[in-house]
């Protein structure tokens, strides 16, 4: 006895956006399971990972500087997407805005904070599309897959960094170890009181609602999900392709950008060869659990920032390896893409295997 997959021709507005609610709950049920497979107690696990982050100050605010680049790379990466356009190298990006913006910084390390601070924001973000621009050229002028050519321009992106802080821009002073010099106070992003919570947690959010605003109210954002949804409607429209896949590729690439340097500028302080993650590949999660909406993805990349924090707080409490984040994140996508699968078909059981062999010319 087989199965096949049989579409449902309508596909159901209802689990469209409740499926998401269920790969959350499957996940946390199967998450137990490892724990207890693990070792450790299940309920106290579960605990641990997604409610003790939540139950300090101090824990809110690490949640709040963990979401704000998975928000902004993720808006970012709804609006390609949107557009059937598929970056897959949010990271590359992020690291790219990094650098620009970082060696600005450590370029001129005394400068007046009122124009310097937002010349070093604007450098990230022509760091971040600059990197995507690529991924642009090549697929408009050679036909070469973005998926392929932004996740290899990822590895660049990381080696480069590792050149340049274990060599031009290594910290003199640093005891070798492979880092920039701090950055000065004129080119470091200003945070909130006694919390961690800085500039970019606020931004973020506002980024992602200005984003909903140019896709559901502007001609663009019109002509970028006609472009996703009925590419041959948009071409009997006049609605150009290679303009269009520019524009969301270069703000695609702009906000991981400008999370890059936020990150670095903020909490980091400095070019270390960890500034992410994998930042940018979580992103992409937090853009379909969130269902390519902006207030969606807010709601995700909080939930998504919440297992990095569990992870650290099972590691610590639970003596649980720190790959349980990675677990959380594999296995939430598993239930997301299969939920998305059955909400456009549905499984027929068939009593004979289909020959795949052809007929006699």
């Amino acid at each position: 006895m087989l199965f096949r997959l049989e579409s449902r021709g309508n596909r159901s507005e209802f689990w469209t956006y409740a499926s998401p609610v269920l790969a959350i709950v499957l996940t946390i049920l199967t998450m137990g399971v490892i724990f207890g497979v693990m070792g450790a107690p299940p309920l106290a696990s579960v605990e641990t990972f997604l409610i003790s982050p939540l139950l300090t100050a101090s824990g809110l605010s690490a949640l709040a500087v963990r979401a704000a680049p998975l928000i902004m790379i993720g808006i970012g990466l709804a609006f390609c997407y949107r557009a059937n356009v598929w970056n897959i190298g949010g990271d590359g990006q992020f690291t790219l805005g990094a650098l620009a913006g970082g060696g600005l910084a450590l370029a001129f390390p005394n400068e007046a904070f009122w124009w310097f601070y937002p010349l070093v924001l604007v450098a990230g973000i022509a760091g971040g599309m600059a990197w995507a621009g690529i991924v642009a050229f090549l697929k408009l002028r050679f036909n070469a897959n973005e998926i392929l050519t932004s996740l290899m321009l990822v590895y660049t992106a990381q080696l480069m960094l590792v050149w340049l802080v274990t060599g031009p821009w290594r910290d003199p002073q640093g005891f070798g170890f492979p880092q920039s010099a701090q950055f000065g106070a004129d080119a470091t992003t200003p945070d909130f009181g006694t919390t961690s919570i800085h500039l970019g947690c606020l931004l973020a959010p506002l980024l992602a609602l200005a984003i909903w605003q140019i896709m559901t109210r502007t001609v663009l954002g019109f002509q970028l999900r006609v472009v996703g949804q009925a590419p041959r409607a948009a071409r009997y429209a006049g609605f150009s392709n290679a303009t269009l896949t520019w524009v969301a590729l270069l703000v695609s690439g702009g906000l991981s950008g400008l999370a890059g340097i936020i990150e670095v500028t903020g909490p980091i302080g400095q070019l270390t060869t960890g500034i992410t993650p994998g930042y940018g590949f979580t992103a992409v999660i937090v853009a379909f659990l969130g269902r390519l909406h902006p207030v969606g993805i807010i709601f995700a990349g909080l939930l998504l920032a919440l297992s990095y924090l569990g992870g650290d707080a099972a590691q610590i409490s639970l003596n649980l390896p720190n790959a349980i984040t990675g677990i959380f994140q594999g296995v939430l996508l598993f239930y997301l893409l299969g939920a998305d699968v059955l909400i456009l078909y549905r499984l027929r059981r068939t009593r004979h295997m289909p020959s795949t062999t052809e007929p006699a010319a």
